[in-house]
């Protein structure tokens, strides 16, 4: 576990790519098997059941939080509290503000920068 810059805990190896790209490439993989397979399943019919529409409106959100958290708060399996966290932090509360998009991520860059240079 490292707590801004400090270790704590046990080093572990280094792997060659990390928790959150193998994820990403998981999901690009079941997406695009997916989409290959829908017009198979579906045949001539573009109308997905409800069942289908219902499931691929509520995945998105909990997936791209899950992603956001685990590159935050992790790096080479440990718990990792560093300058994401203060980005994180300052996103979320212009998210809050509900400010343009490209503005929160300016903000969350210029938080995380600040931080480094202030402290590292």
């Amino acid at each position: 576990m490292r707590f801004f810059g400090l270790s704590l805990g046990n080093q572990r190896k280094e792997s060659p790519v990390s928790d959150a790209t193998t994820v990403i490439v998981l999901l690009a993989a079941g997406t695009y098997c997916l989409k290959a397979l829908g017009p198979l399943y579906f045949g001539n019919s573009r109308q997905l059941p409800v069942k289908f529409q219902e499931i691929a409106l509520l995945l998105p959100t909990p997936l791209i939080a899950a992603l956001v958290v685990t590159s935050t708060f992790s790096e080479n399996n440990e718990l990792v509290l560093d300058a994401r966290v203060i980005g994180l932090a300052a996103a979320a509360i212009a998210l809050w503000k509900k400010l343009p998009f490209f503005i929160v991520v300016i903000i969350a860059a210029v938080a995380t920068a600040l931080w480094r240079l202030t402290f590292s």
